[in-house]
């Protein structure tokens, strides 16, 4: 990567609130930022308004200039947004794109438009998870790091060489959302370190291995239907994982309940190891801390819960309104050995 005598010009592509706090980061740092494109307003809410994305929230009311087309493919659905965006572009003349949680496949006229291509700040230790959820799929998946990788795109799937990495351990407390927040934070100081190195010619490239490759395939709503003859630990992983979206779904006397958090029961008492010969989705104990229910291995302790229509509570305060007794069956009983 060539040095440049003054510092770069820099174009930016996001969309979430991941990518927002990257965008300050770069900004404080007094980067030139000319234009950003995030992707255009969707329905949120209860009432379905369209809603700017957090990046175009965050350079309209700083003054940057902003993009929104549904497509840049020149040959695609949406040819004349996509010539208008690469005329803007163009016009910003940026030495370098950085790249967050876009939502939108770059051609390659984008990757060569800028002198230094595309950056990517990518929320994974590269090549493990790949793809469009690696925060999620981490914790998921139990691994104890992750990291920040800042990488130089290609045409590939998060396939280019990784320019600088930084890992980060996965606490065991850690839900999507904390761990999403300390990624942010971690990839708005690498990229102003890349491109810091970058304007010195301080920074190299590095192929990614050609083993360990995972990938983070998007979450999608469905996966939050909860199988009790999967194991506690697994369990507890995915609601960690699946907060703040989809939580884990199940039901309690025919009605939805959605568990938020939970964690494996260590306590092997006399008692609980007669209850664990129950049916899986049985509710094993009840007390301020948790509901035990039997899972497919081990005790899954659910400590925040909420019924339908309603708000998230910690165990304690839903048993308040809710009549939950021990020997009641969650959800549908799978794998159940003894036919009862």
């Amino acid at each position: 990567m060539t040095a440049l005598p003054t510092p770069p010009r820099v174009a930016f592509a996001g969309t979430p609130e991941f990518a927002q706090v990257a965008l300050a980061q770069l900004h404080a740092a007094g980067f030139d930022i000319p234009v950003v494109f995030t992707q255009p307003d969707r329905p949120a809410g209860r009432g379905m308004k369209l809603q700017a994305s957090p990046v175009k929230q965050w350079a309209q009311a700083h003054g940057i200039a902003v993009a929104q087309p549904h497509s840049l493919r020149l040959d695609g659905k949406y040819p004349d947004e996509a010539a208008r965006a690469k005329a803007t572009l163009e016009a910003a003349a940026p030495d370098v794109l950085v790249v967050a949680a876009y939502g939108l496949i770059l051609p390659q006229w984008v990757l060569d438009l800028p002198c230094w291509g595309c950056l990517n700040i990518h929320a994974s230790l590269l090549p493990r998870w790949r793809g469009a959820a690696p925060i999620h799929r981490a914790i998921e998946a139990g691994d104890a790091e992750t990291g920040i990788t800042i990488m130089q795109m290609d045409a590939g799937l998060d396939t280019g060489d990784m320019l600088l990495i930084e890992r980060l351990p996965i606490q065991d407390s850690d839900t999507t959302a904390r761990l999403h927040d300390r990624l942010a934070a971690l990839g708005g100081r690498l990229i102003v370190e890349a491109l810091e190195l970058a304007a010195c010619g301080g920074l190299t490239r590095t192929p990614q291995p050609s083993d360990g490759i995972c990938y983070a395939h998007k979450i999608d709503k469905a996966e939050s239907a909860l199988r009790w003859s999967d194991s506690a630990l697994s369990l507890a992983r995915r609601a960690r994982a699946f907060d703040p979206f989809p939580g884990l779904s199940t039901t309690w006397q025919q009605a939805p309940l959605k568990i938020w958090a939970a964690h494996l029961d260590d306590h092997k008492n006399e008692s609980c190891l007669r209850l664990n010969e129950k049916r899986q989705g049985t509710i094993l104990f009840i007390n301020s801390q948790g509901i035990g229910v039997q899972t497919g291995d081990g005790v899954l302790v659910l400590t925040e819960v909420q019924r339908s229509g309603g708000k998230r509570l910690p165990v304690a305060d839903f048993l308040r309104g809710n009549a939950v007794q021990v020997g009641d069956v969650l959800g549908e009983v799978l794998g159940n050995a003894r036919g009862d």
